[in-house]
């Protein structure tokens, strides 16, 4: 997976919660790059984030972190 956009995309570097975690963002963990490919809401307002690697990452409430989001120009 590569973690970068291309054809001229702009990737931003946005802190995320678990209110604004979306679908495609791009959080680096553990130095690699991983692409959320499904949330799931938790009880206690936590998610749980399934990156396309397979690994998962559970978001506490006032869990921040910084992650690359791909903005698109239509």
């Amino acid at each position: 997976m590569n973690g970068f956009p291309s054809g001229g995309a702009l990737a931003s570097p946005v802190e995320i919660t678990t209110a604004t975690v979306q679908r495609g963002d791009v959080i680096q963990i553990g130095g690699q790059p991983c692409r959320v490919a499904d949330l799931r809401q938790l009880p206690g307002g936590a998610k749980r984030l399934l990156f396309e690697s397979g690994e998962l990452l559970t978001m506490h409430t006032r869990t921040r972190l910084i992650a690359v989001r791909v903005l698109r120009r239509w």
